[in-house]
């Protein structure tokens, strides 16, 4: 059936999403010229305060026209997080007197190593790549190298330390990114004269845009190298937080045990109830579907890394422990139908989270927004 009318509307949608496109062109060209001269000047590439007063211009502009200032909001902080990340790229975040290093990942061909060569190499160093199937064995590329960084396996982790370490120019930096600490640190510590630092990138290899990702760095030995690995992260939008190894794994048995820990409880209830997940998919409300999405795609990765996360934290059975016993006293509350005590519940987590609850009901608001236009 012909629709003449509605067909010539679309390719006029069509010749202004064109003319969107070409502008956006228009505005990274731009961006590269900015980076070039914040590399001359010196200057940061994130700036908050103009950040700030382009969303309000912006804001502003889009009530001026008829248009959601909500919309526009999120559309320019896409534009602005693309046009960092871009910036990062092209190195605008290195000093133009830094001198590149020669960069050895042990584990390079793994997942994380891949991504950590992609960033030393984007920031312009060099890097060797030494795995199981390379030519340049681990001690070989340790002993050209400027920075070892070791990224194996937990389970290997403190075998491969022991053997590369002894070969670590004294000059040099030995860095794990473990993500547990103290026994690789000590571990560290122990085979290298070298400076010694350890990270723990909180993100996968998956990740696709390093703008506001965040490395934990613990620091061993060595302050000008601890500086360096600091501006390197930063030099690609990376957000650093500083901590002893004590207080990372202390830290780490909440954000990775507890939250793991519940989604495979999910995951294994929901499996064992056996229910098809089309049927509940149908129902499933935004918030829940998030939770789906959470436990599936933790399911979808390699147990052999999620294992030793767990099973290696000295927190692991505080954690687990305090979990059943939280399991408990919900279930306990359910069974007996003691609304009473239910509220009760609600005002001490409630409290524990204070303005923070503010906080997660605007983001979380967002995110559902975000998942209900890709639905």
């Amino acid at each position: 059936m012909a629709k003449p009318q509605l067909d010539a509307l679309r390719a006029q949608i069509d010749q202004v999403d064109a003319e969107i496109l070409a502008l956006m062109q228009k505005r990274m060209a731009i961006v590269h010229e900015v980076a070039q001269a914040k590399r001359a000047e010196g200057v940061s590439v994130r700036d908050p305060v103009r950040e700030a007063a382009i969303l309000d211009q912006r804001r502003q502009r889009a009530g001026e026209l008829g248009l959601s200032a909500d919309f526009v909001e999120s559309l320019f902080r896409l534009i602005m997080w693309s046009s960092r990340e871009y910036q990062s790229s092209l190195r605008a975040g290195v000093p133009l007197d830094s001198e590149p290093k020669t960069i050895a990942v042990i584990g390079g061909l793994g997942g994380l190593g891949r991504r950590l060569c992609d960033l030393f190499l984007e920031l312009g160093n060099e890097v060797l790549v030494a795995d199981l199937n390379t030519e340049l064995s681990a001690v070989e590329a340790a002993q050209r190298a400027d920075v070892t960084v070791i990224a194996v396996p937990i389970a290997i982790t403190e075998r491969v330390i022991r053997e590369v370490g002894p070969h670590v120019p004294e000059h040099g930096l030995l860095m794990d990114i473990t993500s547990i600490k103290g026994a690789p640190m000590a571990a560290m510590l122990a085979a290298t004269k070298a400076s010694v630092i350890g990270t723990h990138p909180m993100f996968g290899p998956g990740v696709h845009n390093f703008q506001n990702q965040r490395v934990v760095l613990c620091r061993g030995r060595g302050d000008a190298w601890a500086s360096w690995v600091e501006a390197t992260f930063r030099a690609r939008g990376i957000v650093i937080t500083s901590a002893t190894a004590e207080e990372h794994d202390r830290a780490m048995a909440l954000v990775q045990v507890l939250t793991h820990y519940q989604t495979q409880v999910l995951g294994l209830t929901l499996a064992r109830l056996g229910a098809p997940l089309s049927e509940g998919l149908k129902f499933t409300s935004p918030a829940y579907l998030m939770e789906l999405y959470v436990a599936a795609r933790h399911f979808g990765q390699d147990p052999a890394l999620y294992g030793p996360i767990e099973m290696e934290n000295p927190r692991t059975a505080q954690i687990t422990a305090a979990f059943l016993s939280a399991a408990a006293t919900v279930q306990s509350l359910l069974l007996t139908r003691d609304q009473a005590g239910f509220a009760a519940m609600f005002d001490e987590v409630r409290a524990f989270f204070g303005s923070f609850s503010d906080e997660a009901t605007e983001k979380s608001k967002f995110l559902i927004d975000r998942l209900v236009e890709r639905s």
